[in-house]
This record gives structure tokens, sequence and C-alpha cells, in this order.
């Protein structure tokens, strides 16, 4: 047992940067290193690689960048490494790492988590609805993946049982994190709370350098470091206290800013942030920057053990497919429009021919001409844009046909049009997202190495899975000098992104005394208003964290089937905090003048 372990965010996603080993191994003092590569689009991207040659279906950069280049030198500081780059076979992947390690000549245990994959029992959830609609199961001849997000108690035991490198399958992103934790401190299913503080720290360091600077509302402070931006290093100890800091040397920052942002990334109700393991309740969480690039983090709560199991399915619906054409000119948004409108006309006349019914979807957007912003566009004329112009559609030919049809719409188009040369754009099948809520006890866990197998027993929990956290109100407003207008940007950091179909944007104003002024002008019937032309009437919910003086928008269905379906060009909400940024703010005299001598 030890009193304190250091943990390393080294990847957010399947395809980031390999900057990161590097840097915590020159740092020198890093305990675990922990890998995230999954995605709901990247599941069903690993199912059809399996299903192609049974061999793939993981994350093959764990093996190449990491294993094949960092192997030797990792196992030669002791450090212990955590991914779920097993994806949809971490068996294969286990087996491509050890051959590797055998390659170098190094000597450590690997072992494998596995049980999330639900393929060999897809019949059998076949009632259950969707989490989030309600919507009826897939047809079960088009699901292409199906695994429960496990927890982090099964990483405990495979570390217990002395391995150097834990291999899982589907886990929830944070879980990485947390099994070291609760392996080193020999934390219990009971300890909610300091089970709380280690899934935030997960939470934190999950998404790489979005922790230190990457996306951060104030991008202007760490532009000229973004080059050698550092990963995110999570300190944490026996009794959940915690700093989240970087590697010595290395670009970015870690401030209450940064920090702050990525506490409120892709989370929904924060009273009741649903996890395997514990139930977390983020609204009393504090930051305090104690040192430069060092942010001390607190409050976390645990309030309950779900006793479901979040499931991940994804399914086939269709084709789809898209290509962006550059206008430049006097009116190029309204030539680029003209120029869609004639190519989709001409596809459709050639339906009728082919027996093919209409689009099940049609997308186009003109970048340049402010169309994301909707009603808060402003009124700009733009001499160059871009026009991005996608459908969707059960037949693949009827895909192909629109993006020959664009193509060969050039010389009958309205004048300006330009195009990078290059390969026609092809089809690409559609994947939906369908999430359910399973009993933990349809789910068998087991932990393998070289020594043999396990099965693990993981706490099913008496909470439900829903919780609703005691609602904090907001401070009232109370005013009796001059208002003026101030951009929210100037106010707060603001950060947005996906779960599904659903987007969040999470607000932390900058000063105490900015969020009452914050909350007045951005109701959630506000934020409905900034966004209609994306929800289509779907619900906003405003939620609040007294802690950190924010708020959290939950935006539903207003991602059009999101990253893994969705025809738009932020199909992940990746830029809806920047929309949001737009807004005005009514603040009395005398905070502007704080802000002014800030």
């Amino acid at each position: 047992m030890v009193d304190k372990i250091r943990i390393g965010g080294a990847s957010g996603y399947w395809g980031d940067a390999d900057m990161a080993v590097p840097q915590f191994l020159a740092d020198g003092d890093i305990d675990y290193l922990v890998f995230d590569y999954l995605a709901e689009i990247t599941m069903s991207i690993l199912a059809r690689a399996k299903a192609v040659d049974v061999s793939k279906g993981y994350a093959t950069d764990f093996v190449s960048a990491v294993i094949g280049k960092h192997g030797s030198a990792l196992a030669q500081a002791g450090i212990k490494l955590i991914s779920n780059a097993g994806g949809v076979n971490p068996h294969a992947c286990a087996q491509s790492v050890r051959d590797e390690l055998a390659r170098q000549g190094v000597s450590v245990r690997v072992a494998v988590v596995d049980g999330d994959d639900l393929m060999p029992q897809l019949s059998t959830l076949s009632d259950t609805p969707d989490m989030f609609s309600g919507q009826a199961f897939p047809d079960t001849t088009r699901v292409a993946s199906a695994n429960a997000y496990l927890g982090a108690f099964p990483i405990a035991e495979a570390l217990n049982r002395g391995a150097d490198i834990v291999i899982t399958g589907r886990c929830v992103d944070s879980a990485v994190t947390l099994g070291a934790a609760i392996h080193a401190f020999g934390w219990s299913p009971a300890d909610l709370d300091l089970l709380a503080m280690g899934s935030l720290a997960g939470h934190i360091i999950e998404c790489g350098a979005q922790a230190t600077g990457g996306n951060y509302t104030d991008w202007l402070d760490v532009a000229d470091s973004l080059h050698c931006v550092g990963y995110p290093i999570a300190e944490l100890r026996r009794d959940g206290a915690l700093v989240v800091t970087k590697p010595k040397h290395t670009g970015g920052a870690v401030t209450c800013g940064t920090v702050g942002e990525q506490l409120l990334y892709e989370i929904g109700d924060p009273a009741a942030y649903l996890l395997p393991d514990v139930i977390c309740d983020f609204t009393s969480v504090n930051l305090e920057q104690i040192d430069i690039n060092r942010v001390k983090v607190a409050g976390a709560r645990g309030v309950g053990i779900p006793s479901h199991y979040k499931a991940c399915v994804t399914w086939a619906d269709g084709w789809r497919g898209g290509a962006s054409f550059f206008y430049v000119g006097d009116e190029a948004a309204h030539k680029a429009r003209i120029f869609a409108d004639e190519a989709l006309k001409r596809t459709r006349a050639k339906f009728t021919t082919m027996a093919l019914p209409d689009f099940d979807d049609v997308c186009i957007e003109v970048v340049g001409d402010e169309s994301h912003y909707g009603v808060a566009a402003r009124s700009i004329n733009s001499r160059e844009v871009m026009i991005k112009v996608a459908a969707k559609h059960a037949d693949k030919r009827a895909v192909e046909l629109l993006l020959r049809e664009l193509t060969g719409a050039a010389l009958g188009a309205p004048p300006g049009l330009c195009m990078f040369a290059g390969t026609r754009p092809k089809p690409s099948p559609v994947v939906r997202l369908f999430s359910a809520l399973i009993p933990k006890d349809r789910v068998s866990i087991e932990v393998s190495d070289e020594m043999g197998s396990a099965c693990v027993h993981v706490e099913e929990g008496a909470t439900p899975t829903a919780s609703e956290g005691v609602a904090v109100p907001l401070p009232v407003v109370t005013n009796n000098e001059p208002l003026t207008e101030v951009p929210l940007i100037r106010l707060a950091y603001v950060r947005s992104g996906d779960k599904g179909d659903q987007a969040n944007i999470g607000v932390m104003a900058r000063d105490p005394r900015y969020l009452p002024w914050i909350a007045r002008a951005l109701s959630h019937q506000e934020v409905a208003r900034r966004f209609e032309h994306f929800l289509a009437g779907a619900d906003v919910q405003r939620f609040y964290l007294p802690g950190i003086h924010a708020l959290n928008f939950v935006l539903d269905s207003v991602l059009a089937g999101g990253g893994t379906a969705s025809l738009r060009n932020d199909p992940q909400a990746k830029a809806y905090g920047q929309i949001l940024l737009d807004a005005t703010i009514e603040i009395p005299v005398s905070l502007v003048e704080s802000i002014s001598h800030a």
C-alpha cells in the first residue's frame, strides 16, 4: 500500500498524438499511464475490422506507437499501463502486445479484462428500450457491436494479480484511472466518496490535453506552446485528495479554467453522474490554484451504487456520403446554395428511373455565412465560403449518384466554384447508437493473464440507476444600479461536447459574482432559442454546480443522430460552446469595472 500515486493521461481517443509517453518518461515520476481509445464510433469501426479479419478489432496504435516504441523504457521505469485498446477483441490486442514485448526481450505480465461483449446474448436484449429516447431495440441482424460499459474493480483485480499491463474492452472512460487507485489504496465498493474522487480524477485526465490547454476558452494564453502541450497528470492520495498537473518543461497550462472546463465536459446531471462503480455528485466540487500548473480538486461525493450497466449498441442504418466545395466571388453563399440545389434536383430526377425513394435526410451547410449560429447569426456577405452537401439513403447507389452529380454539375453551375482535386468521396455506412441499461447480474466479467483466469464479482448496488440530487437554488440577483452589456467570454469559461444524440454546454463563471447575471440571461429557454435550428423542439435542461459557480445545459436530440450517424459538420457539438459565447450578458456597471481591473 502507498499513500500517493501519479497517473498520466496518455491518450484521449484513437488517433490522438503520440506526444504523451515521451513526456511522462522524461518527467521521471509516474506510477501509471492510462490510455482511452474508445468512443461509440470507434466501437463500430473496430467491429467492422474484426468482421473482415478475426485477428483485428482493437486499437493498433497502442501496440505500434506505445509498446513498439516505448515498451522497454516503460518496463525499466516500472510504469504500469492500463488501456481500453482492446476494443472488441481484447485478447488479440493482448497477444500482439506480448509478441511485441517478446521481440524487445521484455518480460512483463499482461492481463485482459473481458465480459463487456454482449453480442452472444443479443437476443435477450431485444425487449430493452433506449435509455434516452425510449425507442425500441434495433433489428438484431443489423447490430454491429453491443458492449457494456464496465467499471474499475475488474481492472484493480488484474493489478492485484500482478499485471504490469491491463487491457480492457469497453469500460467507462474514467475506470482506467479509478482502477489504479482502487488497487493502490485498497478502496472498497463502500468507499463511495473516495470512488467519486477517483472517478473525477479519471474524468479530468481521460481526454488528454483538453485538461491542459487544448480547446481552452482562453486559447490565446497558450497558443504559442500548444505545439508541445503537456498531457495531464493526476496526483491522487489515499484519502482522495487530488492535484492535477502536467510534466515539467511542456506547453499548455493547468489552471482552474482548463480543469473546470474539462470537469464540465460531456456530463449530464452533475448531481447524478452515473458510472458503473458509483453515482457521483459533482455539484460541490471546488478548484484551487495552489501553484503554477497545479490545481487542487476536492468535494466530489458518492451518493450510491448503480444497479445497472450502460450498454452501447451500434447498428447499421443505410448509407451516407457528402462532398465539400468552395465558392469565391460576390454573393458566394447564394451561388453555393443554387449549386447544391441543382445537383440534388438532377439526382432526384434519376431516382424515378431507378425506382428509388427520396433521401432519408439531406444536409446542406455553408461555412462562411454563420449558418451555425441560427438566430444569433450576423448579417454578412462573405466573398469566400465552403459548402458541404451530404445525404443519407438506405440504398448505396443513391448516395453514389449524388456524389457523382455534385462533381458533374461543375460546368453548369453559377460562377466561382472551385474544389481541391482528388478522388471523389465514397459512401460510408451509417452507424446509429442505441444506449440501454442492463442489470449487472447479466454481465459476467473475467480477468485473465499468464497465470490463468478468474471471474470477478462486482457490487450490484441497491441504489436505483437514476438519482435526483438535492436542488440548490441559484443566487438571487439584487441590484440598484445601471446595467451594461458584456460578452459572455469576458465572464465565463465554456466547453461543449456530446453523448450520443445529446449535447452539453458547460458555463463556468470566472468570478462568483458573475454567475447570478449569467444565470439570469441564460435560462434554459434562451439556450433553446439560440439552438432552435438544431433542436427541432427538443428539450433543454439547466443544472447548477455551486462549487465551481457553473451551469450545465443538456440539449436533447440535437445532433441529428450524433457522431456515428449525423450528416452535419459538427456532429459532436464541439462548437456549441463557441456559439453560446456570442451571447451578451447584462451586468452592473461596477462589475464591469472589476473585470477591467482583473
